[in-house]
């Protein structure tokens, strides 16, 4: 079987979460199947700029095949048709003056596609959000498979959005919160979907602290989108109410401004194994965020038995805990400062939710089980595209 991954993004030094996924499933996909991806230039989601060179290249032992953006983004423009969009009533038009600004602007990818479909046994596009997908799987639809990353955010309620979860001939979910959410939205029982999601690979190694006084770790985009304002407001507050030497660590790039204040450290994006380390030697890691369809930082952790401490307005994240039991989420500033009070006060506490969180990881996210389920998934959707129905005689 020859698969193309279809990507907006894709790289060792591209830390987002739906491109993460897709190059985790290529290199543990490419010893059973013939895997290429197919993807552009760009490094960063927000310019589009291109940084690495066009053409063919291997990465991690999966063969890439890199195409240029055309223009960048015009942030300002994007911005405000989106601000526009959300505002209230709209044409159809302008949703799709949207997307063509949100990117990646890319015709040599489509153009590839229109010309080699037939060189490719099934595509499976990432994330429903860019025009690699919503351009890319309406061109060969017939033998695509949509993983859509998708969560209840503003932007899957455009009415653009209604055709395209209709298209492929499968639908790879990330959680049961997910399947649930996008069969509920566009009623489309008649693709098929499983619920498989990725592995999670963590090393092996003593625990070390990264620092002398304890801390609370945040990992992934220093955004206001996932969260972040929300918890640094938190986070204050429980350093002005408590005496705590707790600091708060934010691991990744920041898009948002961090406060100054001794307690609170941002060393910036950290690439490789070296995040591991960070996780650790956490007391607990955090994650606000809202919109959520996997989050492999929260698996992660659990798979280090650090307990984790997350929104309650994502169902994914509370899901897991909850399936879990092995982790604490909170609504609002109160129940915030409750649960790392807690979690600060009571070792053995973290311990058992510690202890918890790696069972469940080793049960539900061993990449020999996750690859299994894959492959037979991509079996039944093979057969499906390439099967012929005898005519009656």
């Amino acid at each position: 079987m020859r698969l193309a991954i279809v990507v907006q993004r894709y790289g060792v030094e591209v830390n987002g979460g739906a491109e993460l996924e897709a190059r985790q499933y290529a290199e543990h996909l490419t010893p059973f199947v013939q895997v290429e991806v197919l993807t552009t230039c760009a490094q960063d989601y927000m310019t589009w700029a291109n940084v690495y060179p066009p053409g063919e290249q291997t990465v991690n032992g999966v063969r890439v095949r890199r195409f240029p953006v055309r223009q960048p983004r015009d942030v300002a423009r994007f911005n405000a048709l989106s601000e526009r969009l959300m505002a209230g009533p709209h044409a159809h038009l302008e949703e799709e003056q949207w997307m063509a600004l949100q990117g990646p602007d890319a015709p040599a990818l489509f153009d590839y596609l229109r010309a080699n479909e037939s060189q490719y046994d099934l595509f499976v596009f990432f994330t429903y959000l860019y025009a690699s997908t919503y351009v890319g799987l309406s061109l060969v639809a017939h033998k695509s498979l949509l993983w859509p990353t998708a969560h209840d955010e503003p932007w899957i309620y455009l009415d653009l959005f209604r055709g395209l979860f209709n298209l492929p001939r499968g639908l790879l979910f990330n959680s049961n919160e997910e399947a649930q959410f996008v069969r509920k939205k566009f009623q489309n029982q008649h693709v098929a979907g499983r619920v498989i999601g990725v592995g999670v690979d963590v090393p092996d190694r003593p625990r070390r602290s990264m620092l002398a006084d304890p801390y609370m770790l945040y990992l992934g985009r220093i955004d206001d989108s996932k969260g972040c304002g929300e918890l640094f407001h938190n986070f204050l507050r429980y350093k002005a109410v408590t005496r705590d030497s707790l600091k708060l660590v934010l691991v990744g790039q920041p898009v948002m401004p961090v406060p100054r204040h001794p307690d609170i450290l941002a060393p910036g994006y950290i690439a490789g194994d070296e995040r591991f380390d960070w996780v650790q030697g956490a007391e607990l890691l955090v994650l606000p965020s809202r919109y959520e369809s996997l989050s492999l930082v929260t698996l992660e952790a659990m798979g280090l038995g650090v307990p984790v401490l997350v929104s309650a307005h994502s169902p994914v994240l509370r899901g897991h805990c909850l399936k879990s039991q092995a982790g604490l989420y909170y609504a609002n500033e109160a129940e915030f400062l409750a649960a790392v009070r807690l979690l600060r006060g009571q070792p053995a506490l973290r311990n058992l939710l510690g202890q918890r969180g790696k069972l469940y990881v080793q049960r539900n996210y061993a990449w020999p089980i996750i690859v299994e389920r894959h492959l037979d998934f991509l079996r039944t959707v093979y057969a499906s595209v390439h099967s012929t129905v005898a005519a009656p005689s």
